[in-house]
């Protein structure tokens, strides 16, 4: 008896799914903002993508850790529609599943149990997060060589009080704190890959390679509609590199708040209303 073509694949699937788990890797979630209804034909929103641990395969769900943004666990309510994505080596694939609840983790960590996906797509060039059954746009990052940490702590209190006036609903009235810069050097342009721990992942093209070699603090800044209106901003380190087979280089940066600790928690807000997809609060007429 011949076996269908797409069990085929989802055979070939979850044996990379179980190189991952016996790795102790990592798959990535966002919102299915599609599903939700928090898109529309003019959508100009962007997904965050999380590293979940990847931790036990059953016959019918997925067990894995729950994210963590700046410290904050990042869980889901049972039944939120979510996009996964899985790599191993130069392949990616993609998936849509379904949150099924909570349950306490090992050593006091929480485990969120995934929908073992129905439809499992091969993603075809690795610049692509698009299948027949989900999208994923990822967000713009502008990054910039920061000369001196401290330039950027007034910045920093800006976006802190523009994320407080968006989060009760009023005009925010620190109209320049999307324009402006501490002391920094020449920008580059990227994406954002992935949020885990305590920082980022970015792809940059590799015409940058020089200047992300000469220098180690880097001032990020970048969008997350429609959960928020205020962009996030901080300083960051270039903790690891590598060039990716498409050529792009993966820089993996962690957060910096050593000149300005209370901006971590305005980082941590902003990533977990993104995470969430929630909406900022609108004032009533």
């Amino acid at each position: 008896m011949n076996v269908p073509a797409i069990r085929s694949r989802t055979a070939g699937w979850r044996r990379c799914l179980e190189q991952i788990c016996d790795r102790r890797g990592s798959i990535e979630l966002a919102i299915d903002r599609r599903i939700s209804g928090e898109s529309t034909a003019s959508d100009t929103g962007r997904d965050l993508l999380l590293r979940a641990r990847l931790l036990h395969i059953g016959s019918d769900e997925l067990n894995v850790e729950a994210p963590v943004a700046l410290g904050e666990r990042v869980t889901y309510a049972a039944g939120t529609s979510l996009v996964g994505v899985m790599a191993v080596g130069q392949n990616r694939w993609m998936f849509r599943t379904t949150c099924l609840g909570v349950a306490p983790g090992p050593r006091g960590t929480t485990t969120l149990r995934l929908a073992m996906p129905v439809n499992v797509q091969r993603c075809q060039r690795r610049t692509d997060y698009r299948i027949e059954t989900a999208e994923i746009d990822l967000p713009d990052v502008s990054l910039w060589p920061l000369m001196d940490p401290s330039t950027a702590v007034p910045i920093e209190r800006l976006i802190g009080a523009a994320f407080l006036h968006e989060l009760d609903g009023r005009a925010g009235t620190d109209g320049d704190h999307a324009m402006a810069l501490p002391a920094v050097g020449p920008p580059c342009a990227g994406k954002l890959v992935n949020l885990g721990g305590g920082g980022v992942g970015l792809s940059v093209p590799d015409a940058q390679a020089g200047l992300i070699g000469r220098h180690a603090m880097w001032w990020l800044r970048f969008e997350l509609p429609p959960a928020l209106s205020t962009p996030v901003a901080c300083a960051a380190r270039v903790a690891h590199s590598h060039v990716r087979s498409d050529r792009t280089i993966y820089l993996g940066m962690s957060f910096d708040f050593t000149a300005n600790a209370l901006h971590r928690r305005t980082v941590s807000q902003q990533l977990l209303r993104a995470a969430h997809g929630m909406h900022p609060r609108r004032h009533s007429a």
